[in-house]
């Protein structure tokens, strides 16, 4: 486990070492070194349960870099709030977006204490853009709307990235309510791209995994079957192929590998 210099030892004093977190042991899944033994453990346990949970983080990563090459390339988006972060890997939102617009704009949200250490220290921009980080937590819609207006022009299209975040908002009308309100507050234009943890009765392992990580891990995670996943894009033109196992939405050439269906599923969604 490294650990940078940019994390203080406020900072330090909020990560929980003695228990599983869910952006640790996503790092785990992805070969990342950002992960404790006891996040190890309780990820080498899931798999277990489900083998295939592996692919779920490598799944949602690549959902992540199409989606934002899409909109950076083919809708001319320039800015992205991209809340729920995780720790930072390979091809994060503002890399593939400034490869493409070297003038995009992203800001970051996460209120886990790792995350926000290896933000600071790991995630920069390009002299043409900006990249700012907010430590917050999803329910907090008007702080984090508030905060990202110092970097984001909010008059202006923005993509409100959701991956694999509103998972840990049990209540239905609460999850539904934040999302609405997020894009309520965003331009015509801007996009919405969301993933999520589904439950479906041909994947069984997908449910005793997740039961397993709610005994044992933090915070705790939410299914929901893919109708109401799509449901978070009411009112929004959905772009093809829809809300599909995130493999499957526009896979490249080279990802044949992973055309089997996975129980994370994604898609987008434009405000007109």
């Amino acid at each position: 486990m490294t650990e940078t210099p940019a994390a203080s030892s406020e900072v330090r004093s909020r990560i929980k070492t003695d228990q599983p977190h869910t952006a640790r042991i996503w790092n785990y899944w992805l070969g990342g070194k950002d992960n404790y033994e006891v996040d190890q453990a309780a990820g080498d346990q899931i798999r277990k349960l489900h083998p295939g949970i592996g692919d779920y983080a490598r799944a949602d990563r690549l959902f992540l870099g199409r989606a934002v090459r899409h909109l950076a390339g083919e809708c001319g988006i320039r800015q992205f709030l991209d809340i729920g972060t995780g720790l930072p890997t390979a091809e994060n939102t503002h890399e593939v977006a400034q490869r493409i617009a070297p003038e995009s704009r992203i800001v970051y949200v996460d209120n886990d204490p790792l995350v926000l250490a290896h933000a600071r220290a790991l995630l920069t921009s390009t002299p043409e853009g900006r990249t700012d980080y907010l430590d917050d937590d999803l329910r907090n819609v008007d702080a984090i709307l508030e905060q990202a207006a110092q970097t984001l022009d909010l008059s202006r299209p923005v993509a409100l990235m959701l991956l694999g975040v509103v998972i840990f908002i049990e209540d239905d009308a609460e999850a539904y309510g934040i999302v609405r309100r997020l894009m309520d507050a965003l331009p015509s234009g801007s996009h919405l791209v969301l993933s999520h943890t589904i439950t479906r009765p041909d994947m069984p392992d997908v449910d005793a995994a997740v039961a397993f990580w709610n005994e044992h891990g933090t915070p705790k995670l939410t299914q929901r079957a893919p109708a109401a996943v799509t449901r978070f894009f009411d009112g929004l033109e959905l772009l093809e192929p829809g809300v599909v196992s995130c493999n499957l939405w526009r896979p490249d050439d080279g990802e044949a590998e992973l055309r089997a269906e996975v129980a994370m599923f994604g898609g987008a969604g434009r405000k007109d």
